[in-house]
């Protein structure tokens, strides 16, 4: 399914202007968000809709525990705040980015929230195309070609 979109969050602003269509694979892939793929359930062309994803359903709750001090010693010499790096967790498990938010007084903080978490959005959508999957897209869990993944 090919998107036109728009995002916003709860005061008007702009988010992504969807410059680009959002192409994915319909049917629980976890190409888009789980809401956003049901409102769009059965959907044609042409069909306009308005969705409001609350935080739990978008980038998840902001948890002050993903703020962390860190020695400077830790960073490369030429670190600026804005930067994002990967960390593993401790139990190997799952990768975080974490954005440099702060530096001062040979101190790091490191923030590993999304930049839009806590944020409710507001999704303006229009059905731009609506084709079956090819079999190698269903086997590979995603779009190819034009908008998705290429080889």
């Amino acid at each position: 399914m090919t998107l036109q979109y728009t995002v916003r969050d709860p005061d008007g602003a702009v988010i992504d202007d969807g410059s680009h269509p959002l192409v994915y694979l319909h049917g629980g892939y976890d190409g888009i968000f789980p809401m956003l793929e049901e409102a769009l359930h059965g959907k044609k062309v042409g069909d306009k809709l308005q969705v409001k994803l609350q935080p739990d359903d978008a980038f998840g709750e902001y948890d002050e525990e993903l703020i962390l001090v860190e020695d400077a010693k830790l960073f490369p010499d030429n670190i600026e705040v804005g930067m994002s790096f990967e960390r593993v967790s401790d139990d190997g498990e799952e990768d975080l980015v974490y954005r440099i938010t702060e530096i001062a007084e040979g101190k790091v903080v490191v923030d590993g929230n999304h930049p839009l978490a806590g944020v409710a959005l507001m999704f303006d959508v229009t059905v731009a195309e609506v084709r079956p999957a090819s079999a190698e897209e269903i086997t590979h869990g995603h779009v190819h070609g034009p908008g998705g993944h290429h080889h």
